[in-house]
């Protein structure tokens, strides 16, 4: 069993959330009542949904991870699965983002974003100056 197919079956397991058919057609996704919430696009490559106020209030922590990529106004962080720790960190991030948009709303009415991997910046390392 992969990283990413044991998070993906322990997320299963949550109340709130459900497996879908990810937007950008790659992979696996996870799904809360507010939309798309996790992408599963490889055996190690997730990315996560945020929302924007959530990835600027916690960029200073996520970006000393070796584990996360945060792509510049992207409301989607991407993780790297190698470890057990990474899992445990992805859980943990999912937790944040189903409270997100209850605690941190969007104020702007948008459509979803693309996710890093629609974007071509999957595991790119981004530039945080001015974040």
């Amino acid at each position: 069993m992969t990283l990413a197919s044991r998070a993906l079956a322990q997320l299963a397991t949550w109340p709130d959330l459900r497996q879908t058919v990810p937007s950008c057609g790659l992979g696996q996704a996870v799904s809360s009542a507010q939309g798309e919430i996790v992408h599963f696009h490889s055996e190690r490559d997730v990315d996560l949904l945020l929302t924007d106020r959530a990835v600027r209030r916690f960029t200073k922590d996520l970006r000393h991870s070796g584990a996360i990529r945060i792509v510049r106004g992207s409301p989607w962080v991407t993780l790297r699965l190698d470890a057990a720790s990474d899992v445990d960190l992805l859980l943990t991030l999912v937790s944040v983002a189903l409270q997100a948009p209850q605690t941190w709303p969007d104020p702007a009415d948008r459509p979803p974003a693309l996710c890093n991997d629609q974007r071509g910046a999957g595991f790119v390392k981004a530039d945080l100056r001015g974040m």
